[in-house]
């Protein structure tokens, strides 16, 4: 039987947090402007960026207030959880929490749900195939051992340090992002011809495959679900491990100028974008949820082929497409086969490289420190664990 560290207490999750069930029967007469979906958060932050409009969602939703937790329960390995400084709704395929200030800091609480050790047990304790749904009153009586108040106020202003720094650091990449798209839209596409993308490949689209990870860090690196945004496949992020023969490995190792896109995701925002690899991968494997293409470099530039994927137009051409499977929009490999793309010729192409690379190489170095800050993030959540063997 493991024993605790000094100061630390074993406690119920429902000890220290309400669970709000304040339901909104009639979304457009709710008194609130901003509708929150899970399609909304981004995995892995505290922030709340988009939101949509009571008017334009129908059905039962949840009232929140500022500093309540909003959490999905539904798919929560998407580890989608935000602390929101506004009032609206959200969907009810989220729980509103909000903490006990007599039993945790209420700042302290949205980090520790951040931790592997919560969302490992919240995942373990989903039920369903299809969609793994949490069930409140499960979740409530899991056990946790936390530290004492003034270790967590402690470890508060540590975690919002590094939370400030990161969430500066993607409010940056979003404007970034917007800028170098709007560079390249800039050029009028309309003037070259367009060609379906199977005309442009040397190979693929080729789903990923998704063997079960371990924690003991054995067999070959594969690439987490969020590693592509940005036009940029994020190399930085915390790597898997699975175990998979010689044969699996070859046929999904990864390389340079390979061109993953995301196939689904509960966000459609986020279903069909696409990102380079920069740099040599020849160790990690990817993900079924991402499909590979390799373009052939004599028809079009694979870094400029991703640019143009991930314009405003074009994509939402391919978004028009996905399909939706109990909140998890896809996109196949015969939408992405029949994707078109503008061909200009290769000397042009270079040209409109030009413009964007160094955009594109800020953009780059500032998603390098995202992920950056959230290694630090995660590291500081390690020492969440108070157990002693």
């Amino acid at each position: 039987m493991s024993g605790l560290r000094p100061g630390w207490k074993r406690v119920k999750f429902g000890d220290i947090t309400h669970c709000v069930n304040d339901r909104v029967d009639d979304p457009k007469s709710a008194g609130v402007d901003r509708y929150v979906g899970l399609e909304h958060l981004d995995p892995e932050s505290l922030a709340i960026r988009r939101w949509g409009a009571p008017d334009e969602v129908q059905s039962t939703k949840l009232r929140f207030k500022p500093g309540d937790i909003i959490f999905g329960k539904r798919r929560a390995y998407q580890r989608k959880l935000a602390v929101a400084d506004f009032e609206g709704i959200c969907s009810a395929h989220a729980m509103v929490l909000r903490a006990k200030p007599d039993a945790v800091v209420p700042e302290f609480l949205p980090f520790f749900m951040q931790s592997d050790l919560f969302m490992e047990r919240a995942i373990a304790i989903s039920v369903g195939s299809l969609s793994p749904t949490i069930n409140w009153k499960t979740l409530a009586v899991q056990e946790f051992a936390l530290p004492p108040l003034e270790e967590q106020r402690r470890l508060t202003r540590i975690l919002s340090a590094v939370n400030d720094v990161e969430q500066a650091l993607r409010g940056v990449q979003y404007s970034a992002t917007h800028i170098t798209r709007r560079l390249l839209e800039s050029f009028d596409l309309r003037a070259f011809p367009s060609f379906p993308v199977a005309a442009l490949l040397t190979d693929g689209p080729r789903n990923g495959v998704s063997p079960q990870c371990n924690d003991q860090q054995r067999g070959r690196p594969t690439l987490p679900l969020g590693c592509v945004y940005s036009g940029v496949v994020n190399t930085s992020s915390d790597l898997k491990y699975a175990d998979v023969d010689e044969d699996t490995f070859e046929r999904f190792r990864l390389r340079k100028d390979d061109v993953l896109v995301v196939r689904g995701n509960g966000n459609r925002e986020l279903v069909g974008r696409a990102g380079i690899v920069l740099e040599e991968l020849s160790d990690c494997f990817f993900p079924d949820l991402l499909i590979r293409l390799r373009f052939d470099p004599a028809k079009l530039l694979p870094a400029l082929a991703v640019h143009l994927w991930n314009c405003v137009p074009i994509h939402a051409e391919l978004v028009q497409r996905a399909k939706s499977t109990n909140g998890i929009y896809k996109v196949n490999g015969a939408d992405i086969r029949a994707q078109q793309l503008p061909l200009p010729p290769l000397t042009i192409q270079s040209a409109m490289m030009d413009s964007v690379r160094s955009h594109a190489r800020g953009l780059h170095n500032i998603v390098e420190r995202v992920a950056t800050a959230r290694r630090v993030k995660s590291q500081v959540l390690k020492s969440l664990n108070g157990e002693i063997s």
